[in-house]
């Protein structure tokens, strides 16, 4: 078995639903990685729930939005539906 280069690990800036997105990202296996970045988007609309109140927090709803763009590419790569 080849070993894996170490990545870094971004800065959680975004706890609420960051490190579920961090793991989807970092997820290996199609079925693991499946469960990840559902986990991932539920993290991800709980948040958005939250802000929607809220005017404020303009640059995490952005980096939301550049999250949910990279977790559909990697359902694409997958060929998941969902």
């Amino acid at each position: 078995m080849a070993a894996q280069a170490s990545q870094p690990i971004p800065e959680i800036l975004y706890p609420h639903w960051q490190n579920e997105y961090v793991a989807a990202l970092l997820g290996s296996g199609s079925a693991t990685l499946q469960k990840r970045i559902k986990a991932a988007e539920a993290a991800i609309y709980r948040r958005l729930q939250q802000l929607a109140q809220d005017s404020d927090h303009h640059t995490e709803r952005h980096v939301i939005g550049n999250a949910l763009a990279s977790l559909q590419l990697l359902r694409d790569n997958l060929g998941c539906s969902d």
